[in-house]
Formats: structure tokens, C-alpha cells, sequence
């Protein structure tokens, strides 16, 4: 139990450089752009993707290529951290995400807590 709880510390730890990866990932999410709306989708794919879709990620190739590294690099974090944006203290800032481009839409884009459980880990809708 105790080894389990010492994993699950360690794999929280963030480094500044992963940590700056991801808070400019969210301010771009949160941008009316076309960089916001595939940087959104990466990022929302990873907090509810049974509501919010996966990311595709042929969408690599479109973005900026410092948008693409910081993302690489979240993504091989988010391996490792076994957590999601919420546990992390980054659930307003996702809302935030969510609601722009719920208005950009023009229509319902899924509230991020709806159909969601959780069962040792994971979340399901």
C-alpha cells in the first residue's frame, strides 16, 4: 500500500519544463484561433475524451512546431502521471477552455463532469 501511494506521489511530480508545456498549451486552448481549437482538442481528448472525443494525432503536423513539442511533452508526462487535469489543479482552466468554444460553437459542446465515474483510475462514460 505504501509503495502504491509513494508511485502515485512521484508520478505527480511535474518539472518546470513539463509544467510550462502545459500552462501555455491552455492559455492556446483557450485562444479563438485554429492553433486554440487543435491545442483544445489535445487537451480535452486527455481530461474527458468519452465526451470530448480523442485527438487525432495527424493534428501534429498542423500546429506550430513549438505547439507540437509542448505537446509531445505533455503527452509523454501525462503517460507517466497517471492523473487527470482536474487532480492536478487545473479545473478552472479547462472549464475555461470548454466554455470558449462552447461560445465559438454557437451550441452545447458536453459539460466535462457529465456520464463520468470513476473506477481505479479511469473514467467512463
Amino acid at each position: 500500500m505504501e509503495k502504491d501511494a509513494r508511485r502515485f506521489r512521484q508520478a505527480a511530480r511535474i518539472s518546470s519544463r513539463e509544467k510550462a508545456a502545459l500552462e501555455r498549451l491552455v492559455r492556446i486552448a483557450q485562444a479563438a484561433t485554429g492553433q486554440g481549437r487543435m491545442t483544445a482538442t489535445f487537451l480535452l481528448s486527455w481530461w474527458n475524451a468519452p465526451n470530448f472525443g480523442g485527438f487525432d494525432l495527424t493534428i501534429l503536423w498542423n500546429v506550430d512546431p513549438q505547439i507540437a513539442d509542448d505537446m509531445v511533452t505533455v503527452f509523454t508526462w501525462v503517460a507517466k502521471c497517471r492523473q487527470f487535469p482536474d487532480d492536478l489543479g487545473y479545473d478552472e482552466q479547462f472549464r475555461r477552455i470548454v466554455r470558449t468554444w462552447r461560445l465559438l460553437a454557437g451550441g452545447p459542446i458536453a459539460d466535462p463532469s457529465a456520464g463520468m465515474r470513476e473506477n481505479k483510475g479511469e473514467r467512463f462514460s
